[in-house]
């Protein structure tokens, strides 16, 4: 390596020190997991709103004449030649009140962009950045080279097929802010659901040629939460006389949170049946844990014992290097497009945080980090019968699975869909990619199941022409290519 890279990797590390420590989406979920979970009436709450029974809250909308010229990005700093696409970046009030305001950015597609569909990207945590995770890491346009300050493209980016909005959620996330900041002690999920859909709403008078197109909604790990939530908000608003229609046509999910219980057992199997703790502290967890109540003292004692023995591996996905010196690589100049970097985080944390970054999006001056710590008051144990709900609404579901994830692993939404008990409608079958097999498919009654073969928690970091595969399917309605 060279030395002079060497010494700026050392020093980001050093001046940048959250983005070498920071806790990541899977940490933050895991740290929601095992602290004290409150009551899954919340979720029944919801769902009476969702059912009509309790009235649903004001939609607040301000002007939005002239804020799309403003959002216009002239160039991004250190972005390649030929971009052939519009960005814009921004900001969006949705409560006026405590001034809660949502950054986004926006991509175009390159080609036909008035004839692809409108696409919003919801990273997880809860409290992680779309931009930093989904934008520059996984599915954007653009990645960002070792040197920290310049830009590489994505040609698996998924503004191939569709227009994307990257979404920083909730407030207090990235360049989302609220004030006072205290605000941000009352986030949880339903705030969460009703200020996505304000700055829909918003959003869509600020861009009024996307208020007809067809409109999806996907993210990660706890989108499993954000994303049926926003969903069912938005089907029902569209119910009602004098709400504006937000054309949603579909939701797809990856490695998606959505059973707190299930998730736990299914993380420990995972990583049991890749050899990676003992069998007899398998069998210990199997003795003392039951899916029905992962957070009793003795099974959280045992799944200790199991964390003690699996050790320090990237539990996004388990066969991935961590970020160390010898695992760095300067990227190379002229590749269009390169095997995952584990040291990634460091190089995205360095470039939005320069200031002629954070101008060019349009961004108030700020320390930007990956997520937020702040407290979460409202998360149900369990999303499947909201998601039951959904797949009896004719809407268009998918979840997928990269299937070396242990956080929320392909075995605990194998588990969930067991528990939906949803009738098969076409059976479980290879899926192909430049001529092998890419994953596995299954299509119940309202849902599709799709697997990622070798693609960890952030599918498209990992296998980012699979995932556009994949993606380019569901847009299309159809189930990914046959093996």
């Amino acid at each position: 390596m060279d030395a002079s890279l060497f010494t700026w990797i050392l020093l980001s590390c050093l001046l940048f020190l959250p983005s070498c420590t920071e806790a990541k989406q899977a940490d933050l979920l895991r740290s929601l997991m095992r602290s004290n979970r409150p009551s899954s009436a919340r979720l029944d709450g919801f769902l009476h709103l969702l059912n009509g029974s309790e009235p649903l809250p004001p939609i607040y909308v301000a002007p939005q004449n002239g804020l799309k010229e403003l959002d216009k990005i002239d160039a991004l700093p250190g972005q390649p030649k030929g971009v052939n696409f519009d960005q814009y970046a921004g900001y969006v009030m949705v409560e006026p009140q405590h001034g809660r305001t949502l950054f986004y950015y926006f991509v175009e597609s390159p080609r036909d962009p008035a004839k692809k569909p409108l696409l919003l990207w919801l990273n997880g945590g809860p409290g992680c950045s779309s931009l930093g995770y989904g934008a520059m890491q996984e599915l954007g346009p653009f990645r960002v080279k070792s040197d920290g300050k310049t830009l590489y493209r994505n040609k698996h980016a998924w503004n191939n097929v569709a227009n994307v909005i990257f979404l920083e959620s909730p407030a207090g996330v990235g360049f989302s802010y609220t004030n006072p900041s205290s605000d941000n002690e009352n986030r949880g999920d339903k705030r969460t659901a009703e200020d996505t859909y304000t700055f829909l709403v918003n959003w869509l008078e600020r861009f009024p040629e996307y208020k007809t197109r067809d409109f999806f909604v996907t993210g990660e790990s706890y989108a499993g939460h954000y994303v049926p939530q926003l969903a069912s908000l938005i089907l029902l608003n569209n119910k009602k006389p004098n709400k504006p229609i937000i054309n949603l046509r579909g939701i797809a999910i990856g490695n998606a949170y959505i059973d707190s219980n299930v998730t736990v057992m299914g993380m420990y199997e995972f990583l049991w049946m890749h050899a990676m703790y003992s069998d007899k502290t398998y069998r210990l967890i199997r003795r003392k844990c039951k899916i029905s109540d992962m957070y009793s003292s003795e099974c959280e004692d045992a799944t200790d014992l199991a964390d003690m023995e699996i050790g320090s591996i990237d539990r996004y996905n388990v066969y991935v290097p961590l970020c160390t010196k010898k695992s760095h690589k300067p990227t190379s100049v002229t590749s269009s497009n390169v095997e995952f970097d584990p040291c990634a985080d460091n190089y995205i944390y360095a470039y939005l945080n320069l200031p002629e970054v954070q101008k060019s999006l349009h961004a108030i001056p700020s320390q930007w980090t990956y997520c937020s710590h702040d407290g979460w008051r409202d998360s149900p144990d369990t999303m499947l019968p909201m998601i039951k709900q959904l797949a009896a609404s004719g809407m268009r579901m998918w979840l997928y699975s990269g299937d070396i994830d242990s956080v929320v692993s392909v075995t605990s939404t194998k588990y969930s869909l067991r528990m939906l008990g949803l009738p098969i409608k076409s059976p479980w079958r290879p899926w192909e990619a430049n001529g092998e097999v890419a994953g596995y498919v299954v299509a119940y009654e309202g849902l599709t199941f799709v697997t990622v073969r070798g693609a960890g928690h952030e599918v498209p970091s990992y296998q980012p022409e699979r995932s556009l595969i994949m993606i380019s399917a569901f847009l299309k309605g159809e189930l990914p290519p046959p093996a």
